[in-house]
């Protein structure tokens, strides 16, 4: 029993390797939960009841009101500065209601009330004169040609998406990269233990021949 446990005792460089795999295998499961409860899930949900659409504009406007937002001009050195807001109605190939439209989710859920959100820069006329390009853009570049949106209608009835943040793509880089540790800590382990096995049968073979 003695030689058997010391036969199957691993070398410094065995231990090294099962803690590695452990430590993937770990580290896999551990970003599993973690992007599951913390992005996946609430991605999975803000494309639950949506789709896309074909969307017109009908309108392109600025609204009295002024946003703050907050620039950056060195390591130490922030501000506050202010911008238009920018509002762009459009129909959907779903509905006839009116909906607004916004970059993205994420400029959606930073201002509800404006279409865009311009980088923020010191000078508030810049910002304005970027919410102007923006808005002679849609007025005279798309004008009433179709163009491709995206909606949810449980979540924000009112509101359509230019883009989406949480494509297929990001959420299938999501769940992969984690299986990939996860799997590749389990083919460290398995390997080591199977070819610490394979050795000590070698060493029994060896020993019966002298």
């Amino acid at each position: 029993m003695a030689r058997s446990r010391a036969a199957y005792e691993y070398t410094e460089a065995e231990d090294k390797s099962m803690r590695l795999g452990f430590l993937l295998i770990a580290a896999g499961l551990l970003s599993l939960l973690g992007l599951g409860c913390c992005w996946l899930r609430p991605a999975l949900q803000e494309r639950g009841g949506g789709g896309s659409a074909n969307c017109t504009v009908l309108a392109v406007r600025q609204l009295g009101e002024r946003f703050a937002c907050t620039f950056s001009c060195g390591a130490a050195c922030r501000g506050t500065a202010r911008y238009p807001c920018l509002q762009v109605l459009v129909r959907t190939s779903r509905s006839s209601a009116p909906a607004l439209l916004h970059e993205d989710e994420r400029q959606l859920r930073t201002n509800p009330k404006c279409s865009y959100i311009p980088p923020c820069a010191r000078d508030d006329q810049e910002n304005s004169e970027n919410v102007t390009y923006k808005q002679k853009y849609w007025k005279e570049k798309v004008g009433s040609q179709p163009f491709t949106c995206y909606f949810n209608q449980h979540l924000r009835p009112d509101d359509v998406m230019l883009k989406r943040t949480h494509d297929e793509t990001v959420l299938l880089h999501c769940f992969l990269w984690p299986v990939v540790t996860f799997l590749l800590g389990v083919l460290i382990v398995v390997l080591t233990i199977c070819a610490k096995s394979l050795a000590v049968r070698a060493e029994a073979i060896k020993k019966k021949k002298h």
